[in-house]
């Protein structure tokens, strides 16, 4: 074990959950967010989506805090509804983790067709297979023990971080009061109405949810934090900054261009926007700072969807075979299956109208699953425990977390959560597996039954695919 004096501080783990959040979202934000929503309707978005996830960080604060034993983020759901819903949470959060990748692919390619206009339709077959070569190349690399270099963790989050602030700098400069209040809530002929409003709303929601997925940082290496108070802390400190940085950067460039000229944005848009703000130099600084970015979050978010299949093969979830190590430390069976799942969905991006959206959609769906079970066992405890001081208004945080997820998932994403049960059914077969194996039956009464649901939902799903009915 780790010496106090090698514990993770409080700043360092502020810092992984910022970073390890921002991904390529941020880079796309402005166009995609224009599409959904006027100025007006954003802000009031941005204000339900930062009280959500303010309150969902409160959650995991509190419970890094009453239940440090628990180890993982989807131990949360096996500790309170048993080991299925575990299952549920983990498989989720590992979805959640390799889909992020298939939209870092789409957004490096977008990017690379900033300096090689080949590349600039993110989802043409090249661009998928040379994408598809990358994340093997960075598969391998993760096999070989490279993602705990601290150096190239380090760069990448400088080339991260530089470009957006300056980006936010010179938007700030630039901002153009007329230009933002012009159409501030759309154009409804000087008529506002919540039925004007809550279509913005409703479409703002899956694309601000995506920004946030990897605020769980701090929770994952909570266990080499110099205390859970201080990583729960960290949690809280951490949304609130991204809030304040998405919020910047999506909204300040509403005062420069008009709606419609963000909305004719190709991706990933503040390349485009800061080329306008500063000159043709300004889209190359974004693009390399976007790439390098990229790179790096895609090496993190290689190792940490195959972390997550080998935590759930040690509690028993699934075979004992994905927590074997090689050599050097990585889970070699995890990695190949999460690059053979990143290869599929890759190849499914060249028959999908909007790429980006379909990938960050998926993602953002398979996550609000395991952060949904994360607010519903607050509650539980919360309740369980009623009598201890504090506990009564961690109850209310955790309905009110549990409640926005329920709405975010429902508004806007059911049919991600749908297309999200087909890749439910093959883990749910080892998840019987390895349970007959462990305990000499495959699965109990409710565990069949939820199972079933799962099945015939993603049965219908692909028939509804098929058909036309769903559209990728």
């Amino acid at each position: 074990m780790a010496s106090q004096s090698h514990k993770i501080n409080g700043v360092s783990l502020t810092a992984l959950v910022i970073t390890t959040a921002i991904g390529s979202g941020i880079f796309a934000l402005s166009s995609d967010l224009a599409i959904a929503a006027a100025p007006g309707a954003a802000l009031i978005s941005w204000a339900i989506v930062g009280f959500g996830i303010l309150m969902l960080a409160a959650c995991l604060n509190n419970l890094l805090n009453k239940r440090s034993d628990l180890e993982g983020i989807f131990a949360y759901g096996k500790a309170g509804f048993g080991p299925f819903v575990g299952f549920i949470s983990g498989w989720g959060y590992w979805m959640s983790a390799w889909l992020g990748n298939v939209a870092f692919a789409t957004v490096f390619m977008s990017t690379l067709g900033y300096f090689f206009p080949i590349f600039q339709r993110g989802n043409s077959p090249l661009s998928i297979l040379v994408a598809s070569v990358i994340a093997w190349l960075l598969t391998l690399l993760v096999n070989h023990g490279v993602e705990s270099a601290t150096l190239m963790n380090t760069i990448i989050t400088v080339c991260k971080l530089i470009p957006i602030f300056t980006f936010i700098v010179v938007a700030i400069v630039l901002f153009n009061g007329h230009i933002f209040t012009t159409q501030f809530w759309g154009n409804f002929r000087g008529i506002l109405t919540l039925g004007a409003i809550a279509p913005q709303i409703k479409s703002s929601l899956m694309i601000m949810m995506f920004v946030f997925v990897g605020i769980e940082g701090a929770t994952i290496m909570a266990s080499r934090a110099k205390s859970r108070k201080i990583a729960g802390r960290a949690t809280l400190i951490g949304v609130s900054c991204l809030l304040f940085i998405y919020a910047l950067a999506s909204i300040l460039p509403y005062g420069y261009l008009s709606r419609a000229e963000l909305v004719q944005m190709k991706q990933p848009a503040m390349v485009f926007i800061f080329e306008k703000m500063v000159g043709q130099w300004g889209g190359s600084f974004i693009s390399i700072g976007i790439l390098v970015s990229i790179l790096g979050a895609w090496l993190s978010w290689t190792m940490l969807p195959a972390e997550t299949l080998g935590m759930m093969a040690e509690q028993g979830l699934i075979p004992k075979g994905f927590a074997k190590k090689n050599k050097h430390g990585a889970p070699t069976l995890a990695l190949i299956t999460t690059a053979s799942m990143v290869q599929v969905f890759m190849i499914v991006l060249v028959f999908a109208e909007r790429a980006y959206e379909f990938a960050y959609s998926l993602c953002t769906a398979s996550i609000v699953v395991c952060y949904a079970i994360v607010a519903a066992y607050q509650i539980k405890y919360s309740w369980q425990n009623r009598g201890q001081k504090g506990n009564r208004l961690q109850l209310l945080i955790g309905v009110a977390a549990l409640m926005f997820q329920l709405v975010v998932i429902t508004l806007s994403g059911l049919q991600y959560l749908f297309i999200c049960l087909v890749v439910y059914v093959p883990g749910i077969i080892l998840y019987a597996l390895t349970l007959k194996q462990n305990t000499g039956q495959y699965l109990n009464r409710l565990e069949w039954s939820a199972s079933v649901l799962i099945v015939s939902g993603a049965v219908i799903t692909v028939a509804l695919m098929i058909m036309g009915r769903i559209n990728l």
